[in-house]
């Protein structure tokens, strides 16, 4: 898996490519090279305001985010909540595919599954292009620190929370690469207002 680290209003993260079973995100100011653990503590933006600041303090421990018999999990290890948002967990937890899942300190929640991601695969394999591209979203986990957005929220969207992750799961973004190029391209025409 991969992930950009970004704060409101910008995308000045960088992408952090952990090679063990588990990374941990915390607030700290570890500079090293640790590819087990991100501190968002030691990044640096021109552009970061007052609520950014302060929520950065809030983040703490962070979360421990781990591959565990072929799924994904989270783990809020700090005092403050943060709030994930997963299509593929949707669907297994039979929720809307844009729901936001507030996790609170100590609480450790199941954030993807490779079986019911590969099954999801084998059914819109006969739907056609699109439909398989469509996963795409389903390999992308999107995640707030202390501040919430989604229906129950003032902030509609996970960049306008001051401090967000986004994730990509490379693996299933793999899976569905090779579909898409089995399957060839998309038939639906295309103009150029389209």
């Amino acid at each position: 898996s991969s992930g950009i680290n970004a704060e409101w209003p910008l995308r000045p993260g960088q992408m952090i490519y952990p090679d063990h079973n588990y990374v941990i995100i915390d607030g700290y100011t570890e500079p090293g090279n640790s590819q087990q653990r991100f501190c968002l503590g030691q990044l640096s933006n021109v552009s970061r305001n007052n609520t950014v600041e302060k929520t950065r303090k809030h983040i703490g421990r962070g979360v421990k985010i781990s591959f565990e018999d072929n799924k994904v999990y989270i783990e809020c290890l700090g005092d403050s909540a943060v709030f994930v948002q997963s299509r593929n967990s949707n669907k297994e937890y039979g929720f809307h595919p844009s729901t936001v899942v507030k996790i609170q300190s100590g609480v450790k929640l199941k954030i993807f599954c490779h079986k019911l991601f590969h099954e999801i695969l084998t059914q819109q394999l006969t739907e056609g292009y699109e439909a398989v591209f469509d996963l795409t979203k389903h390999c992308m986990i999107r995640m707030s620190f202390v501040k919430g957005w989604g229906a129950d929220y003032h902030r509609q969207d996970v960049t306008s929370t001051p401090c967000w992750v986004e994730m990509s799961l490379n693996g299933p973004l793999q899976w569905v690469d090779k579909c898409l190029k089995y399957i060839g391209s998309s038939k639906n025409p295309i103009s150029s207002v389209s």
